[in-house]
């Protein structure tokens, strides 16, 4: 799949992250990101070409330019620093040792389903935002 957008790949069935998304889907002005579920038809072909297993990985991936991709405190700094408002701060907290971000990125994405809850299925988005999920 060759795609000029940045792509995120998310938990489908995580409150936290799809409330993530439509935080982002708001404030990306610039049209940059696409999205799809990691548990998606798509999420798990983006995964398979590379090498990522699922199993490994409990965390937003963003993929850019299609061969680069991030993955927990990482992606959600590289994100922010597309959006209005986040750019300044992902910057700065990029500077930080990323062993330690991720100390923290881990300790909610840990506690996730019992802070958010989690739904049965992956949310499937408006026919406004369709054109955003790949």
């Amino acid at each position: 799949m060759r795609m000029d957008k940045k792509i995120i790949l998310f938990d489908g069935i995580c409150n936290l992250c799809n409330s993530t998304v439509q935080y982002v889907i708001k404030r990306d002005e610039n049209d940059t990101f696409r999205y799809a579920a990691l548990q998606s038809k798509t999420g798990k072909s983006l995964l398979a070409e590379r090498n990522i297993d699922i199993n490994d990985i409990d965390s937003i991936i963003l993929i850019e330019l299609n061969i680069a991709y991030y993955i927990k405190s990482t992606a959600a700094l590289e994100i922010g620093k597309n959006l209005k408002g986040l750019n300044t701060v992902s910057t700065i907290l990029l500077w930080l040792p990323e062993s330690f971000r991720n100390i923290v990125y881990d300790f909610i994405a840990k506690n996730r389903y019992k802070w958010y809850g989690k739904k049965e299925e992956c949310m499937i988005p408006t026919n406004e935002l369709k054109s955003k999920f790949i």
